[in-house]
């Protein structure tokens, strides 16, 4: 199984897969890792990236899935995927199952704030809810929730 954490930056995608993946002896891959240099040095410049900018690094995300599926390894994979077109393309088949952290534009904005070392600026929160089309409620968890209790309800959803 591959379980991927989606939301906007800030929505605590990497702290909970992270943590996840430790409980549960599972692989571990932030889709930030795989962002193009010209990627990361767009949003540091503020600039929010478009769909062409997010071709490949969501081909090599796809990838990885790929490679976890036929290996049967499971994981965790942290990745904004605020498209359905991004959804779609990385949920590949009934193994490769969505969380959505969903939080407040208030709760997100403190968030980035408060985050010193990462390349997504706060001023780009906007374009994150912008662009962000919310998947089906089922598969939403308050991101505002302790990284423990979302861990528990993300365990107790797939038996973990």
């Amino acid at each position: 199984m591959v379980i991927v954490l989606m939301g906007v930056a800030g929505a605590g995608k990497t702290t909970i897969g992270q943590k996840l993946s430790a409980e549960l002896g599972w692989k571990f891959y932030d889709a930030d890792d795989y962002h193009t240099r010209a990627n990361i040095e767009k949003m540091k410049r503020g600039l929010p990236l478009n769909d062409a900018d997010r071709e490949p690094w969501l081909e090599s995300l796809r990838a990885i899935i790929l490679d976890c599926l036929e290996h049967e390894d499971d994981a965790v994979l942290a990745c904004s995927a605020l498209k359905k077109s991004h959804r779609d393309f990385l949920l590949i088949d009934e193994r490769v199952r969505l969380i959505y952290l969903k939080g407040s534009y208030d709760l997100i904005q403190e968030r980035l704030l408060n985050r010193t070392e990462h390349f997504m600026k706060p001023s780009m929160l906007d374009s994150q809810f912008a662009t962000l089309e919310e998947p089906e409620p089922s598969t939403h968890l308050d991101a505002s929730r302790s990284p423990e209790e979302i861990i528990e309800e993300i365990r107790s959803r797939f038996g973990r």
